[in-house]
């Protein structure tokens, strides 16, 4: 668990540094926002990857914090701006589940 937070940590200030002085939106709120849905991507991602958790399990662990993106950014944004932190999210998480496919013990942990 405590790996997870800090893939979780790394990945949301990476995420918001490359945005803060790359893409730079002018909406600082938006790119905290864009950032901790890369982070916990990465966090949820790597936290799910063990043999406990079942193919279903992990995918609805992805959709429900997905869910819960989209009602964050709706409610603290509107709709249009959350739609690309589920993007983020669901990119990185399919990322890391694909990289780690091509392992011989299909895990990024080992």
């Amino acid at each position: 668990m405590q790996k997870a937070l800090m893939y979780f940590a790394l990945g949301t200030v990476l995420s918001f540094v490359i945005n803060y002085f790359f893409i730079s939106s002018e909406n600082i709120g938006l790119d905290i926002f864009y950032a901790i849905a890369f982070g916990s991507a990465w966090g949820l991602s790597y936290y799910l990857d063990t043999p406990k958790f079942t193919l279903v399990q992990k995918l609805l662990s992805s959709f429900a914090a997905m869910g819960l993106l989209v009602l964050i950014g709706y409610l603290i944004f509107n709709l249009e701006l959350a739609i690309p932190a589920i993007l983020k999210f669901s990119t990185v998480f399919v990322a890391y589940y694909l990289i780690a496919s091509f392992r011989a013990n299909k895990s990024l942990r080992n």
